[in-house]
């Protein structure tokens, strides 16, 4: 028992473990900012049923923000973040397809719905691996957490 949490202290004291809240830190930006993205998004939505998909996204997204910040708090860690380059060149894209494309067209809309496509792949790869992580460094909570909005983000996707 006591290698186990020798071996934990170890990790928990590591670079990985400085890695992890890193990419928290990166995601916990990128939810905070899709919030915005969505409502933006779903205004400019031409069908109603994307309008829908974007405002239950909004919500859903509300929710990983709120996850993120009690898996911050499992580790003993202050809720921060730090810009996602990634996700702001997403919203950026998002925001030129609103711009380029014609009000109440079906091009603005399928524009819209490949952006959410392409921040849904970009939340899969980062939760999945932050679940991982979280699994390594011996956070099981916070593994069932970031779990839990994985299936979420495949789910919407």
């Amino acid at each position: 028992m006591a290698e186990v949490s020798i071996k934990e202290n170890v990790l928990r004291n590591s670079k990985l473990n400085e890695f992890f809240v890193e990419q928290l830190e990166d995601i916990y930006w990128a939810e905070n900012k899709l919030i915005k993205a969505l409502r933006k998004m779903e205004n400019a939505a031409t069908s109603m049923r994307l309008k829908e998909a974007f405002h239950t996204h909004r919500e859903e997204t509300r929710n990983h923000v709120s996850r993120l910040e009690q898996v911050f708090a499992i580790i003993n860690e202050p809720v921060d973040s730090s810009k996602c380059p990634a996700m702001a060149g997403i919203i950026n894209e998002a925001n030129d397809i609103i711009d380029d494309t014609d009000e109440e067209s079906s091009q603005r809309d399928a524009g819209l719905l490949i952006a959410a496509q392409k921040a849904e792949h970009y939340e899969i790869a980062s939760y999945g691996s932050l679940a991982q992580l979280a699994d390594t460094l011996g956070y099981i909570e916070a593994k069932n957490l970031l779990g839990q909005t994985l299936e979420e983000e495949k789910s919407t996707d």
